[in-house]
């Protein structure tokens, strides 16, 4: 039973299925904070909502039948009963803020679907890569921040007055919002030699590091795809030999 059970979770039907309700209950608390549609339909809204919780109870409470012991070793099982946890807690008194936290059931989209899956995954195998990365930025940043503030600091203290303002003033310059005709040309008014700090600097962070980043995150995620096909196969393999092997004791009782 418990095999059939999983066989059917498993299924398109099924995993859709969730996918819908967690997108239609995202719509729903999406209204909740709206006042003319809660002065409206608060009621249904509500019972609406209280439906959607009670689908994906019952849909965790099948999925821990159907595994058994094994549903704790998933990751992703625990974010979703942790999800769906938090919204089980009354919303009165102290726990009103929780009410808010709700909307993370939107999260369980990534938990369902395998390719948001795969890109979530990705990203988290490649943090350890990206910490030395994020290590370097700040090392240019903290150097950056205490030239700029040397050099500009006194003619532009709202950009460059300590070293604060220094680094939040480059992190718009890396992002390159209004860096051009909002910070470097005003500087470069009464600084004439201002560009060979800030084009080196826009080519270090902007154009070398933060590529860097999508490059990880980028192989990260190819490696994680690709663990996930050989998975795949694996299973594949084993339920192929495991059918063998019934079909084989089968024959043997028959001979």
């Amino acid at each position: 039973m418990q095999e059939r059970l999983r066989t059917w979770l498993e299924t398109a039907l099924v995993r859709n299925t969730i996918i819908g309700v967690i997108l239609f209950n995202a719509v729903i608390l999406g209204l909740e904070t709206s006042g003319p549609v809660m002065a409206r339909a608060g009621g249904l809204i509500t019972r609406l909502d209280q439906l959607c919780l009670a689908f994906f109870v019952l849909e965790l409470s099948t999925k821990l039948i159907a595994y058994g012991p094994r549903f704790f070793r998933s990751g992703w099982n625990l974010f979703d009963a942790a999800i769906i946890g938090v919204a089980l807690i009354p919303g009165g008194q102290g726990f009103a803020v929780l009410r808010s936290l709700r909307i993370l059931r939107v999260l369980r989209v990534v938990s369902v679907a395998p390719r948001l899956r795969r890109v979530v995954e990705g990203f988290v195998r490649a943090l350890p890569g990206m910490g030395s990365v994020f290590l370097l930025m700040g090392i240019i940043f903290y150097i950056g921040a205490v030239m700029a503030t040397k050099l500009f600091g006194d003619s532009f203290p709202d950009w460059f007055g300590d070293l604060g303002r220094s680094a939040y003033t480059l992190f718009q310059v890396m992002t390159l919002e209004s860096w051009s005709m909002g910070i470097v040309r005003p500087v470069q008014e009464i600084y004439p030699y201002a560009w060979a700090f800030f084009v080196p600097f826009i080519m270090i962070t902007t154009f070398a590091v933060v590529n860097l980043l999508v490059g990880l995150i980028v192989n990260s995620m190819q490696d994680a795809h690709s663990e996930e096909e050989h998975a795949q196969t694996d299973a594949y393999r084993d339920e192929v030999l495991d059918r063998l092997k019934a079909i084989e004791a089968r024959l043997d009782r028959q001979g």
